[in-house]
Formats: structure tokens, C-alpha cells, sequence
């Protein structure tokens, strides 16, 4: 079983994961912080269980009704998994959404209720909240995009670890936005983040462990 457990010492180590550019390849790597931190040997599970989880952002944005959405407000008590990425992201991103998606409508009804995926996009210029809800439609309608201040955004994904840069563009002209491709879970138990899994995650992954992630559980 690959659930990874961090000891504490190894969870500061973690506090500021890889950045990807999406459909981009990256350049000095030399300042960029180690990505695998505690990794048991025979590993073959996605879920990265944190002894001290992380505590939920406290952000509040604008969502693709372009109404004002308190993130600790209204993710409060429930089953909720966070990703920071941006709509015209060519692959790390739609694969991700649309895993979680997947493995989403395999939970009972009730379930799938109950749990909150939450996209905060880290190119808030052109991720509006019409362009959001677009993109969101054509992989779950009941996903939360939400866009708003990029310095807030940006420190908002610090806390929990996952650094993310201003939209730049690379050699060949194109926009790309930087960012880490973890995907927290919180406990509708406790509400703080403990378990997060990488851009490797597979939709067999979030489909075993999602009913345990909706009850609070570690898969």
C-alpha cells in the first residue's frame, strides 16, 4: 500500500512542491524544491496521508456565478477536494478534473452530494467566471470554479503548500501559468486538508478512495 505518511520534520520539507507548466517544459529547475519527500519503498498508492494536515485556505473569491464565495464557509463540514489550475491548461489540469469527475459518479447519490470539488484558477486574467462555468460545464456542472486576486490566490495555495506563479509566456509566445498539481482532500470531520495526491493519480485511485475521503477517512 502506498499511503504515504508524513513524519513532521518531512511535511516541512513539503511545504512548497514542484511547479508544472502545463503543456510546457520547464527550464532552470535549480531553485525549484524537491518534489518526493517520504516515500516507502514498494509504493503503489496515489493517497499521501499527512499526519499534520493542513489547515483550509482561508479565501474568499468569486465563483462562476460571479457571487462571492467563502471557501471555509461554505465547504464547512464537508468532503471537499482543492486544485489550483487554469482553464487553458493543455493537459495536467483537464486530466485531473476530468479523473475526479469520473470517479466522482461512481459514489451513491447521496455521496456525491455531499462532496465539494473545489477549482481555483491560477490565471485569474483570463479565467473569468463565465470562462470558468464554461469549462467547468464540460466536466461537472456541480464543480466550484472560483477566480479573483491573484496575490490572493497565490497565498492562498501557499498554505497549503502548493506554489503557483503570475501567467507568463514561454519560448514559443504561448501563455502558460506555473503551477503545483496537488490535489488536497479535507475531512468533513475536521476540515483540514490530509490527504493530497499528485498529477499521477489515476481515475482508479480517486474511485477506490473517494468513499473513504467522504467519510473522513484515510484510504
Amino acid at each position: 500500500m502506498r499511503t504515504k505518511t508524513f513524519a513532521a520534520a518531512a511535511l516541512l520539507a513539503a511545504a512548497s512542491l514542484t511547479l508544472t507548466a502545463c503543456g510546457s517544459g520547464s527550464g532552470d529547475d535549480s531553485n525549484k524544491p524537491v518534489a518526493v519527500v517520504s516515500e516507502e519503498a514498494g509504493a503503489d498508492k496515489a493517497a499521501t496521508v499527512l499526519d499534520k494536515p493542513f489547515e483550509k485556505p482561508d479565501l474568499v473569491l468569486t465563483d462562476t456565478q460571479g457571487k462571492k464565495y467563502d471557501l471555509r464557509k461554505e465547504t464547512k463540514g464537508k468532503p471537499t477536494l482543492i486544485y489550483f489550475g487554469y482553464t487553458h491548461c493543455p493537459d495536467v489540469c483537464p486530466l485531473t478534473m476530468n479523473n475526479i469527475a469520473v470517479a466522482k459518479k461512481q459514489l451513491p447519490k447521496a455521496e456525491q452530494d455531499q462532496l465539494r470539488v473545489v477549482f481555483v484558477t491560477t490565471d485569474p486574467k483570463r479565467d473569468t467566471s463565465a470562462e470558468l462555468g464554461k469549462w467547468l460545464k464540460g466536466i461537472d456542472s456541480s464543480f466550484v470554479g472560483l477566480t479573483g486576486d491573484f496575490a490572493t490566490i497565490q497565498a492562498g495555495a501557499r498554505t497549503l503548500g502548493i506554489s503557483i506563479e503570475p501567467t507568463t509566456k514561454d519560448k514559443n509566445g504561448k501563455l502558460v501559468s506555473e503551477h503545483g498539481t496537488q490535489v488536497i482532500a479535507f475531512s468533513p470531520k475536521t476540515d483540514g486538508g490530509y490527504v493530497l495526491y499528485g498529477e499521477d493519480a489515476t481515475v482508479d485511485d480517486y474511485t477506490k478512495d473517494l468513499p473513504k475521503i467522504v467519510k473522513g477517512e484515510n484510504p
